[in-house]
């Protein structure tokens, strides 16, 4: 049932929305604060100098930039050109020799088993179609190798940020939540019989910011989806989604000198394919 409803579902209106999302705003400025999960990430997956690894949505890099750190031979894609070029800037400043490419994340135009390792920090969990985003990370990689994946789990501060934007505006019909990505079960569903073993600790990204209002300030202006979400409500809702995400960082607040310490649990997974 599950599959015929996917099939029935055009993505590509979807699709183009998202990208005009996540092309809002610079996400760059988010992106850039993450850098420690894409090295982490990294280290899970015991990269090895030469190996050729993909970064899937990759943003502006934070994976990308730790895999070539690690002198992997890396390929960098994102469906954004702006955040690719974001990233190659990044690479360039640090003489690290990177491929970019623009690429659908379920639709990659890699050969089967390309890669030794694909990876992706909160950035495949975002495509509308879950089944076949997966099914491309496992067709490019090659079997025996690993998928490496940083996902929001549904109960951390993003995946309640994002459950709350959606009381303003409804998510598309027929799109599972992306959070989901941020579970075992749901990983063992998508990755189903490919998957030989799997390892998936839960980990904290610190979000640290001057204050609450810093914070609402900082993702309001760069991080394209809720730029996207106060654009779409008047007035009055603007007041009300500000008061409501405000209210959601200082729960999620760890900090008691007025700044905002906000851990953001996500699920580092490490995939290693039959």
């Amino acid at each position: 049932m599950n599959t015929a409803t996917t099939e029935m579902v055009d993505y590509s209106p979807i699709k183009a929305k998202q990208q005009a999302a996540w092309a809002a705003g610079d996400y760059a400025v988010i992106g850039t604060t993450l850098q420690l999960v894409g090295e982490t990430l990294c280290e899970a997956l015991d990269l090895r100098a030469g190996q050729r690894v993909l970064d899937v949505a990759a943003g502006n890099g934070n994976a990308t930039l730790a895999a070539a750190r690690r002198w992997c031979d890396v390929v960098s894609t994102d469906y954004v050109p702006a955040l690719l070029e974001r990233a190659k800037a990044r690479a360039g400043a640090e003489g690290l020799a990177v491929r970019f490419e623009q690429a659908d994340a379920e639709n990659l135009q890699f050969e089967d088993g390309a890669f030794d390792a694909v990876l992706s920090t909160f950035g495949v969990m975002f495509t509308p179609n879950q089944e076949r985003a997966a099914a491309e990370l496992a067709r490019v990689c090659k079997p025996g190798g690993k998928i490496g994946l940083a996902n929001w789990t549904p109960s951390s501060f993003i995946g309640e940020l994002f459950k709350l934007m959606g009381r303003y505006i409804a998510p598309p019909p027929g799109v599972k939540s992306p959070s989901l990505w941020g579970t075992e079960e749901r990983l063992r569903e998508l990755f189903g019989s490919r998957i030989a073993s799997l390892q998936a600790p839960r980990r904290n990204h610190m979000f640290r910011y001057r204050s609450a209002r810093h914070w609402l300030d900082t993702f309001r202006t760069y991080y394209g989806p809720m730029n996207r979400a106060f654009a779409a409500v008047d007035a009055g809702r603007q007041e009300a989604l500000a008061e409501d995400l405000l209210a959601l960082a200082r729960r999620f607040n760890t900090a008691d000198d007025g700044t905002l310490v906000v851990p953001g649990e996500y699920l580092e997974a490490v995939i290693r394919l039959r």
